[in-house]
């Protein structure tokens, strides 16, 4: 196997989904300043920003969990056992979710015409493209 099908094997694919995702839920600590949460939910009850910032914290807890498996487990996700097939397609559901909302639920009103916001929805599309892609392609080759 030479260097360039090495980096683009599944395995090897798997842990940098993993490393990615684990950043992507560590990034999460500084996306509310980034977006400025602060000043839009200021003027919103107690209620609503507590739970804002709980969903945000468990958003961003599930991107670390969902990360370490692939970082840490590749080659078991890879074996074709029950529960390693379950994590795939789960995993590959859920972020095929995520990608679907980039496009369908996200208004392009948010992004176009804000250089740093439009940079965020290239960036955020192709990230679920090629994290949703990653798991697929491991759910469909079966066993390493």
């Amino acid at each position: 196997m030479n260097h360039l099908s090495a980096v683009f094997a599944l395995e090897p694919q798997l842990q940098l989904v993993g490393l990615a995702l684990t950043a992507m839920g560590a990034f999460h600590i500084l996306l509310p300043r980034l977006v400025d949460w602060p000043a839009d939910l200021a003027g919103t009850s107690l209620l609503t920003r507590q739970i804002s910032y709980a969903h945000l914290f468990f958003i961003g807890l599930t991107c670390v969990l969902l990360g370490l498996l692939p970082l840490c487990y590749a080659p078991e996700l890879l074996a074709g056992t029950p529960l390693g097939t379950a994590l795939l397609a789960g995993q590959t559901l859920f972020w095929g979710a995520r990608w679907a909302f980039q496009f369908v639920y996200f208004s392009p009103a948010l992004w176009r015409g804000d250089r740093f916001r439009t940079a965020g929805h290239l960036a955020l599309a192709l990230l679920w493209t090629w994290v949703t892609a990653v798991f697929a392609c491991a759910l469909l080759v079966g066993p390493a």
